[in-house]
């Protein structure tokens, strides 16, 4: 098969870029989806763009089930496919992504439970927490069928058809950015209304994956939905890091806003907007990488190791060169970039700070999540736990509840800075190690 035969021996660099690229390009567009939401949510005001910004960290628990199963899924599949055990890969396609659905019914409950609660911990206050709550109810909705869609599309992309989950998201992203203007507006929906435009989007993306399953060498379908502990050891020992991942970056999103709110409602839809800019660089290289998961994955269950030496190399030298521009177009036009959300001044001003301050380390970012990455795709379980949950968790929660004591607001916006510096020291720990090994590794090989 044609997938097949790029992660075993095609040329890396076209190999990486022919499964990253669509992957980046899906990314990229639903990040620019989230940008477009909270362009049409700002014209309604600082108050709605707070509101919708205090939600937000509800999907990141959503996102964690859907990798935990997907990329947890995802990374056995791709060791499987280069064992040639295809039947079993689709018993762990389908135990995932049924699973990841059943998972997101269950904390779908939790939040409507604990809505009022839960959104009073995220940053709301009187002024935002009813506009909170409408738009959460509906927006719960969408996280729910969200799960299936990223758990489908990590397991689409192990098998090398990345073209398929870019394509599905973004089909996705664009129905939801064509939506917006008309459920906000035109229907008089409100932030309600762009919540209803995200659930039909996530219908008709889940739509797209129902039916590439149906036609994929690794079938998914609820006949192959036989768990056992074995499948679930293996898929959750990898994907346990992502949900960790997702919680802590929830919780860090949460605690940031918490102490923003302590400046105002301005503040928290400063950083609400900065953090929907900044996601359009990660995702990118969030995409990029999605190439280097099946086959750094697949390569290592082969034992093809100097294959596996080579991606790292080339996706090092992408990512990274992608972040350095990045991050100079951004701190090169900062000050037009925030304007595009408003004319409230109280809210640019702490934008343009927010912004820049998490731009200066961005070029660390590629070197991190490529490590992280491959860890993942060899089924380094503990190395892979570590290493995600570093930089929005062990490095960015003691920042954020130690450094606005002692630097008010600018402890506020530049946590993310500190944070990224301690992550990328733990990182060249692990890299270091890694390409010790495996060089051991390929040179005991051919002794």
């Amino acid at each position: 098969m044609e997938t097949f035969n790029i992660l075993r021996d095609g040329n890396m660099t076209k190999s990486l870029i022919k499964l990253g690229m669509p992957v980046v390009v899906a990314m990229l567009v639903m990040a620019v989806n989230n940008v477009v939401d909270t362009f049409w949510v700002a014209r309604l005001g600082t108050l709605s763009v707070a509101a919708v910004s205090i939600a937000f960290p509800i999907s990141l628990f959503f996102t964690g089930i859907g990798l935990t199963f997907g990329i947890g899924g995802g990374a056995y599949i791709s060791r499987l496919l280069g064992a040639k055990q295809v039947d079993k890969a689709g018993q762990v396609a389908s135990v995932s992504i049924i699973t990841a659905f059943l998972m997101g019914l269950f904390t779908a409950l939790f939040f409507y439970l604990f809505l009022p609660k839960i959104l009073i911990f995220m940053g709301a206050n009187n002024a935002t927490k009813s506009l909170a709550t409408s738009y959460s109810k509906l927006f719960i909705v969408s996280c729910v069928i969200g799960t299936i869609n990223v758990s489908s599309g990590n397991i689409v992309v192990s098998q090398g058809a990345s073209k398929i989950s870019g394509m599905a998201m973004v089909f996705g992203a664009v129905v939801n950015m064509l939506l917006d203007p008309i459920f906000i507006y035109t229907l008089h929906g409100g932030v309600e209304g762009a919540a209803w435009a995200t659930i039909i989007a996530q219908l008709l993306t889940t739509l797209i994956y129902v039916l590439y399953f149906r036609k994929s060498p690794v079938k998914v379908s609820l006949t192959r939905f036989n768990p056992t502990l074995q499948i679930y050891g293996e898929v959750i020992k990898i994907g346990i890091s992502m949900l960790l991942l997702q919680f802590l970056q929830s919780l860090s999103i949460s605690l940031l806003q918490n102490a923003a709110v302590r400046y105002g409602s301005e503040a928290v839809a400063a950083i609400g907007i900065v953090l929907k800019i900044v996601t359009l660089g990660t995702n990118v290289v969030f995409g990029f990488v999605k190439g280097l998961q099946p086959i750094a994955g697949y390569n290592y269950g082969a034992k093809n190791y100097g294959r596996v030496r080579e991606s790292i190399r080339c996706s090092l030298i992408l990512t990274t060169s992608f972040c350095i521009v990045w991050s100079l177009v951004i701190l090169s036009f900062t000050e037009s970039i925030i304007a595009c959300f408003g004319d409230d001044q109280g809210v640019k001003t702490i934008a343009e700070e927010a912004l820049r301050a998490n731009t200066i380390l961005f070029f660390t970012f590629g070197f991190q999540f490529v490590y992280s990455t491959l860890y993942t795709a060899m089924g380094k379980a503990k190395q892979t736990l570590l290493l995600n949950i570093s930089r929005q968790g062990v490095f960015f929660i003691p920042a954020i509840l130690f450094l606005p004591s002692y630097f008010g607001l600018g402890g506020v916006l530049y946590t993310q800075a500190v944070a990224d510096i301690l992550t990328t020291l733990l990182t060249l720990f692990f890299a270091l190690n890694i390409h010790r090994k495996l060089k051991q590794i390929n040179k005991t090989k051919y002794e």
